[in-house]
């Protein structure tokens, strides 16, 4: 009787962690089609879905133009960049996010970047991600740094019965729901004779183009795969929502064609030298052997920096309009949205933008990205929150051709200036 009251009560506290999602992602009767997409989405992205974040830190670090003692807000996700705002000024930053995986991850990185004795143990955690030292190293420097609920889910299972703490010896970026994506990827492409890997061998941008006609563009004109990626629960794994689909797909008659376009710029429109977006797309993992691109906070020169500021930042499960009602008026520099705004109806993008424009202070800077090219908030928000905010439409097309994760349509900065 015991065991089953604890398992009825471990149920409903975990359903009652993943209510916020559930509000943010359900817009349709369960019964309706709409509706059944948006719960098989709510399913998958329950648990952690971007071992690594898709969003260039260094794009972000550009338009935020951080300077020391700024107050910034951001979604979590992954946490790749939340740690490379570190690196170039000593801020505070608050991280939210509605998925308590994400949350338990990010707790995860910030005691690995205060706790574990150096660069080398710091990197071989997250750079390499597989080693059975790793999950050493986690009990005997990281596991009595953490709160319970961390821990908890570090050490417990998932619906597979693996450990989660294992998953940094087996290449952690092969796990989560955007690592079994790019892994269905890559079979599919080797059913076709393909090995996406090759295209890691190229030595220069012509190399890569050529690579990228010969092996990938002629898998999307395949009848079945263009069928396929006209299903919108086909790219949960990317962490689409049904809501966000129409909005990737734009005026593009096939999905097929604005996916392959997407796929084309991360593989041929940058070196690889300089992407770590293509090592993890076309290799599962960072570049081995510790020459490879590397995100700002995993780089060797930035590890004590991200060291010494690690401790001030703030890890909550909460969403970005749920944190920014409970702060003071002008109490913020800036803001950075993901692209979370996709997902949400006119009413919520109203509430959040509410709470930006109150909270923010003069001169603070507000970034999101789209899966459309266009900004979504004109005729959304209220014009009278918009007109405070100046937008240069000329400067975000710049900066999104500059973004080398190439899977947004668009790159967006707003500026408050009354």
């Amino acid at each position: 009787m015991a065991a089953t009251q604890n398992a009825a009560f471990e149920e409903a506290r975990r359903q009652n962690k993943n209510f916020r999602l559930r509000q943010a992602v359900h817009r349709h009767k369960a019964v309706s089609k709409q509706g059944i997409q948006e719960r098989l989405f709510t399913f998958a992205f329950s648990g952690l879905v971007y071992p690594q974040i898709w969003e260039d830190p260094v794009i972000d670090l550009e338009a935020l133009r951080l300077k020391d003692g700024d107050k910034l807000v951001a979604i979590a996700s992954g946490g790749c960049n939340i740690l490379s705002y570190l690196t170039a000024a000593d801020i505070r930053v608050t991280a939210v996010d509605l998925n308590p995986a994400h949350v338990a991850y990010n707790k995860l990185k910030r005691a690995a970047a205060e706790h574990l004795p150096s660069y080398g143990a710091f990197h071989r955690f997250f750079a390499e991600a597989d080693s059975r030292e790793n999950v050493q190293a986690y009990f005997a420097h990281l596991q009595p740094q953490l709160d319970w609920e961390t821990r908890k889910y570090w050490e417990s299972r998932d619906r597979v019965g693996r450990r989660r703490i294992g998953y940094f010896g087996q290449n952690v970026y092969r796990h989560g729901l955007l690592g079994l994506f790019i892994g269905a990827g890559h079979l599919l492409a080797r059913m076709h004779g393909r090995n996406p890997r090759q295209l890691l061998t190229a030595k220069t941008r012509a190399e890569q183009r050529t690579i990228f006609d010969r092996e990938f563009a002629p898998l999307f004109e395949k009848r079945h795969i263009r069928w396929l990626c006209e299903n919108p629960a086909a790219l949960f794994g990317l962490g689409i929502p049904p809501s966000q689909f129409e909005a990737l797909k734009g005026n593009e008659k096939h999905m097929a064609t604005v996916l392959k376009a997407r796929l084309e710029r991360l593989a041929c429109d940058f070196e690889l030298s300089d992407n770590y977006f293509a090592w993890q797309a076309f290799g599962r993992r960072y570049a081995s052997g510790g020459s490879g691109p590397l995100p700002p906070y995993l780089q060797r020169e930035h590890f004590e920096t991200v060291r010494k500021r690690a401790s001030g930042l703030d890890i909550r499960h909460a969403s970005f309009t749920e944190y920014l009602a409970s702060e003071p008026v002008a109490s913020h520099d800036c803001y950075v949205l993901l692209d979370a705004q996709d997902w949400m109806t006119d009413d919520q993008l109203t509430d959040v933008w509410t709470e930006i424009a109150r909270t923010a202070k003069p001169g603070a800077r507000v970034i999101f990205r789209t899966a459309g090219e266009e900004t979504i908030l004109p005729g959304r928000i209220p014009d009278e929150i918009l007109a405070r905010f100046s937008y240069d439409p000329v400067a975000c097309k710049a900066m999104t051709a500059r973004d080398r994760s190439s899977i947004y349509g668009g790159f967006h900065l707003y500026v408050l200036e009354r």
